[in-house]
C-alpha cells in the first residue's frame, strides 16, 4: 500500500493534508478523489452559486500526481 497526500482547494483556501491515506494502488485515487469533492460539495454549495472545488493529489515523495476539480455555477434566469 501507499501513501497519498490529498490537499484541498475550496472556498476557504488551500488545506495541506498532513496525514495522507493509504491505498491498495494508484488506480484508487480517482475514486477518492470523488469522494471527497462531493463530501465538500455537499456541504459548502448551497451557501454560493459560484464555487470550484479542487483536489491536488501528492505522492509519498511530495510529488504532485493528479488534480481533479469540481466547479458549480447556478444562474437565476428570473429575477
Amino acid at each position: 500500500m501507499a501513501r497519498y497526500y490529498f490537499d484541498l482547494h475550496n472556498g476557504e483556501g488551500p488545506t495541506r493534508d498532513e496525514h495522507g491515506t493509504e491505498l491498495k494502488s494508484r488506480e484508487d485515487i480517482p475514486k477518492e478523489v470523488t469522494r471527497i469533492l462531493l463530501d465538500v460539495a455537499r456541504d459548502e454549495l448551497p451557501a454560493t452559486d459560484r464555487m470550484t472545488i479542487a483536489v491536488t493529489v501528492r505522492d509519498e515523495r511530495g510529488e504532485p500526481l493528479t488534480v481533479a476539480s469540481l466547479v458549480f455555477s447556478n444562474e437565476w434566469l428570473l429575477r
